[in-house]
């Protein structure tokens, strides 16, 4: 560790006036002597670097999403050209430079700081030695040495000797739980940021080997560091924790307010969103607008979490326009309308379903001409019943006969039939009767 570090001794220098500074404001505060004043120049170290690398960031989290989106072109170029890793390698460079994303801007804010972190190792190491370093003199150094971080000097390690630690004037014991503390703090600092990347800010529609290899990366740098910590100095330990945590929150921040569309988070966000333009009766905010603004433009391409954003605003009686904002409908939007329909509508059937429903319609209608004759002559035939005596007198003596009787028989169906075939053969053979009005030409 100390060969790298001396690697970045070019950058001591401004590291130690930094961290002076720093001293001479919490010194007349706290005391010159004190690891308040020496331990909070580390921190303001760290945050004013973190500041200084907000850029970066922002860079690092578009960089992030971008290779999100790739993942299934990139699957894609690999399966068609799992050959030709030559062919392979231009097509990924073609596609990076057509999307302009740059694999390594992930990886910015990190190797930026990798040079103050080992610059502050540095002066860290020379400090414990009791040697000049930077813009340190021999007064500084010494006061350094003796500032102990709740008992803990600020170059002592994990691993030092008892003598060692007791030339500092401190107990081995405390530097262990002291150390100990910081290193497990760290790690969990550093699993949890990851963490809430993995299972917050992912698009979970997209299943992809960089999600694998990012949920593996969020078990293995905790080990890591939790491994080196061992030989970091109580300083040093105070500046990756510090660095940490502000990760922590910086990330926590982007996740609730610039979520990944499709992500856990998105939904969250988008769910405050709603219950916001319900209570207020519009969308607050500049950049509250962009988002809806945003998602309006994406017409069809919308997805999940977006559709039941609008399908929300529909259930409330808003309507979100092209500028962000929303106005009060009672209809939903041409496009919503046009969704709902369209599912609505019914399955589209195959051919062989279409056949038989036309053959099936084929055989009602056939049935239905059929049955409409035998009605008309039940029909005929029940309004030509109670003339049936008539008939009878001039058919012959079945009549008659039956005409003498108390009480007429109720004919049969047979004779009934019998009498109508008579009743037919006699119009036939004489003089035709004329048609009845009801029965149809």
């Amino acid at each position: 560790m100390d060969t790298i570090a001396s690697l970045f001794s070019f950058i001591t220098w401004p590291v130690s006036w930094v961290i002076v500074q720093f001293h001479k404001v919490y010194g007349a505060i706290f005391g010159p002597d004190t690891g308040w004043a020496w331990g909070l120049s580390i921190v303001s170290l760290v945050v004013l670097i973190r500041i200084c690398l907000i850029p970066l960031f922002v860079k690092q989290i578009k960089s992030t999403r971008n290779m999100q989106a790739l993942q299934p072109k990139m699957k894609a170029i690999q399966e068609r050209y799992k050959s030709d890793k030559q062919r392979q390698s231009e097509e990924m460079m073609k596609l990076y430079k057509e999307t302009g994303t740059n694999p390594l801007s992930s990886c910015l804010p990190i190797l930026a700081q990798s040079p103050f972190f080992f610059a502050l190792y540095h002066v860290l190491s020379n400090i414990a030695s009791g040697k000049e370093i930077g813009v340190m003199n021999q007064a500084l150094v010494d006061s350094a040495r003796q500032a102990h971080i709740f008992g803990a000097p600020i170059a002592a390690k994990f691993m030092d000797s008892p003598e060692k630690v007791e030339a500092l004037n401190a107990s081995l014991t405390d530097v262990r739980i002291v150390t100990a503390i910081m290193i497990i703090l760290m790690s969990a600092s550093q699993f949890f940021t990851q963490r809430q990347l993995m299972m917050k800010n992912v698009d979970l529609s997209v299943k992809t080997p960089y999600m694998q290899q990012q949920k593996m990366l969020m078990y293995i740098f905790p080990v890591i560091f939790a491994v080196m910590g061992i030989n970091f100095p109580v300083g040093v330990l105070v500046y990756w924790l510090t660095t940490n945590v502000w990760t922590m929150g910086q990330q926590m921040y982007v996740i609730n307010q610039n979520p990944t569309p499709g992500s856990k988070a998105q939904d969250a966000y988008l769910q405050r969103l709603l219950k916001s333009v319900i209570h207020h009766g519009e969308v607050r905010g500049r950049r509250r607008k962009s988002v809806v603004k945003v998602i309006v433009a994406k017409g069809s391409d919308r997805n999940e979490n977006e559709r039941r954003f609008f399908g929300g605003l529909a259930k409330a009686g808003f309507v979100a326009q092209a500028d962000g904002s929303v106005i009060k409908g009672d209809t939903l939007p041409a496009e919503a309308e046009g969704a709902a329909a369209k599912r609505q509508q019914p399955k589209r059937q195959t051919k062989a379903q279409r056949q038989a429903a036309a053959a099936q319609a084929t055989v009602s209608k056939d049935a239905g001409e059929a049955s409409e004759p035998a009605a008309e002559k039940a029909t005929t035939s029940l309004e030509k019943k109670p003339q049936g005596p008539a008939k009878s007198d001039a058919s012959g003596a079945d009549a008659k006969d039956g005409a003498q009787g108390d009480k007429p028989a109720r004919p049969s169906r047979a004779n009934s039939g019998g009498s109508r075939q008579q009743g037919k053969t006699g119009q036939r053979k004489g003089q035709q009767r004329p048609k009845h009005p009801s029965s149809k030409k």
